[in-house]
């Protein structure tokens, strides 16, 4: 028996027409092989060609098309784990033209053109006359070794002509049993019909007694200065159905330079890299000839065994097995699907359309203050027990009057959660800010920034944009559910994921419509269903009726504060040090940029007057804010003096 191992050549049939032409040209035949992959069930023959170990291997019989072809090929590579060049050989339908003179008995070599695999993939409806069809991809090109070798025997036949014709009636000579079947037919039975001339349908007739000669396409007998059978390069059309529609035929050769039709070398695209070898049999149409099918298997075998005497069998060995390609292949087209999921992705993911601004560092925030350092201690540290709380609410609700400093904690809060990795996402209204105080866009926002955090989201996300490519118009309870809670219910978070994840609003009452805002409240509770994370909502907002009424109907969800109601001390304290902060700042940045004589005092602006402004700004840091920004604008006055305008103008107040 013969060990798989020693064989590099690996020869495709797809008929047994095909088997008996390549067997025919072997010029040794060996024993079977030793052993073969569990569940190959093809027949193989094995033996030589020149100094080439060659095995040969057949589809099960009744079986066409792409997919028996790569069935037969993967099996082949599994028994023969050393081929590093295969060949697709055998018979296919011609596709002559005024370009290219293709003739029965003719020889089609697949062959690359215009940066594309030399076969063409195609697939289409039911092959009748005005049938669409659809090209789907082109075989990778053979290894380099072949199409040299192809460009070898092309400048040799080129020069010296061809002995295939010989090399054939040789072959019939040592083999009589095949003479009648595979020799060369008569000429007379060579018959291109217009292509709007069709066979009459369901009649078996023969077309030299059934169709109307005068539809014969008149073509000159070849003349002795010409090869016969001539050999052709470039695209042969591979599909899973058999052409034989003349007009289909005819697009295909206009819009893609196709030579040659047949039904199995696509199966092999990206499976066993080839070259393919045909021998023409019928011109594709509806006027099949089975009568040159034995000549046509024979002259592309006879072409086969030619290029495998150009090749040293040195230059074989070098080439990579087949099997160690295509596992290269595999990586590649990994890493191509990949990338075109991320692409595909990306695509649906640009659906949300998340709002420009909203989330707390973006640029348009970017000089906004968090808290100063040494205020709202109290109200920080509670906020981040609430945050680690594992049986606690799921909503902080911190309610506040304008001005009392609610987005500024919102930044800080946010702020210190992202440097812990516990900030899902974030969203600041702002009416009148675009679609900053447009609730249509909240969930695909969140949605965004989450994918953005956590991008094992990225896939379910992306899948619910998939099913409903209009998501993002659906309403809020809608994006809500398939948009955030099923995705972090269903992805498998990174285990560095912080146990509780929170997301920020803030000033939800600067939503433009208030019938959204408190749809929003509404749905927030859902996330206690989630069981894989901890979703938690941190929510700012102006105590108004509509929002306190929904919060109201969610009681026992949610832990509130409201600010206007913290103790006046506490806030006297936190604003004090503010400004304390902030005026030294200011007085520190105005000395070192005026002269030595115009400084101020390393005490200013002293305690008595920093009390005073605090008790004027209690309870809102935003009168203490805008009173630092008032101070510190030197175009209009030197900071002591800017001070001294406030102080005197409150005094005038008391005053009057």
């Amino acid at each position: 028996m013969s060990n798989p191992n020693n064989y590099t050549v690996g020869w495709i049939s797809a008929i047994s027409t095909e088997y008996v032409a390549a067997r025919a040209f072997l010029e040794e035949e060996h024993e079977g092989p030793e052993h073969v992959s569990p569940n190959d069930h093809s027949d193989y023959t094995l033996g030589k060609i020149g100094k080439h170990n060659v095995v040969i291997a057949v589809l099960p019989d009744g079986e066409y098309g792409t997919s028996s072809a790569a069935s037969v090929a993967r099996d082949m590579m599994h028994s023969f784990p050393n081929i590093r060049i295969g060949l697709m050989v055998g018979i296919g339908g011609g596709a002559p033209s005024p370009k290219h003179d293709i003739r029965l008995g003719d020889i089609v070599v697949s062959a690359p053109r215009n940066g594309k695999g030399g076969v063409f993939q195609y697939d289409f409806g039911k092959t009748i006359q005005d049938q669409s069809f659809r090209p789907t991809g082109f075989l990778d090109q053979p290894p380099a070794v072949l199409r040299a070798a192809v460009n070898g025997i092309k400048a040799q036949y080129e020069s010296e002509g061809h002995q295939l014709e010989e090399e054939i009636n040789s072959v019939l000579q040592k083999k009589p049993r095949l003479r009648k079947k595979y020799g060369r037919p008569d000429s007379n039975s060579d018959r291109l019909y217009q292509s709007g001339f069709t066979h009459p349908p369901n009649n078996e007739a023969s077309c030299g007694a059934v169709c109307d000669p005068s539809r014969l396409v008149v073509r000159p007998e070849r003349t002795q200065d010409e090869d016969n059978p001539a050999i052709h390069y470039g695209i042969i059309a591979s599909g899973n159905q058999l052409m034989k529609d003349a007009s289909v035929r005819d697009t295909l050769v206009a819009e893609e330079g196709v030579l040659c039709f047949e039904m199995e070398a696509a199966g092999l695209m990206n499976r066993f890299p080839c070259l393919v070898i045909r021998g023409i049999c019928d011109y594709a149409d509806s006027h099949k000839n089975k009568e040159w099918q034995g000549y046509a298997a024979m002259a592309a075998a006879a072409y086969a065994k030619d290029l495998l005497y150009r090749i040293p069998p040195n230059r074989v060995e070098t080439e990579k097995r087949i099997g160690d390609m295509l596992s290269d292949i595999a990586d590649v087209q990994k890493d191509i699907s990949e990338r075109v999921r991320y692409v595909e992705q990306d695509i649906n993911l640009a659906k949300l359309r998340p709002v420009e601004g909203a989330a707390y560092d973006s640029h348009v925030n970017e000089h906004n203050s968090r808290c100063h350092p040494g205020t709202r201690v109290d109200l920080l540290r509670q906020i981040d027990e609430w945050v680690d709380e594992l049986c606690g609410k799921c909503i902080y609700w911190l309610q506040g009057m304008a001005g009392t400093g609610k987005s500024t904690i919102s930044r800080t809060v946010a702020h210190e959660l992202d440097s812990k990795r516990a900030l899902g996402a974030s969203f600041f209204f702002k009416r009148g800010e675009g679609d900053r105080g447009n609730a249509a866009q909240f969930f695909t926002t969140i949605a965004a920034q989450l994918v953005q955090k956590y991008p094992r989201l990225t896939q379910h996300v992306g899948s619910a944009i998939e099913a409903d490519h209009f998501l993002a118009e659906k309403t809020m309870k809608e994006q809500f559910e398939k948009l955030v809670l099923q995705p972090l219910e269903e992805a498998e978070l990174d285990p560095k994921t912080p146990e509780t994840i929170v997301v920020v609003v803030d000033a939800l009452d600067e939503c433009d419509h208030k019938e959204d805002a408190q749809t929003i409240i509404g749905l927030l509770p859902q996330v206690k269903q989630l069981t894989s994370v901890r979703l938690k909502f941190f929510v700012t907002s102006r105590p108004e009726f509509p929002i306190r009424l929904e919060f109201d109907r969610i009681s026992g969800t949610y832990q509130d504060l409201a600010l206007h109601q913290v103790d006046e001390r506490v806030v006297y304290d936190d604003i004090f040090t503010f400004l304390e902060g902030e005026l030294s700042n200011t007085r520190d940045d105005y000395n070192r940029l005026v002269p030595r004589d115009r400084r101020l005092s390393s005490d200013w602006p002293g305690q008595t007057n920093i009390q005073q402004l605090a008790k004027m700004a209690v309870p809102l840091f935003i009168f203490a804010a805008t009173a630092c920004r008032f101070i510190s604008d030197r175009k209009v006055a030197p900071p002591n003096r800017q001070l001294m305008k406030i102080l005197e103008y409150q005094t005038r107040e008391i005053a009057g």
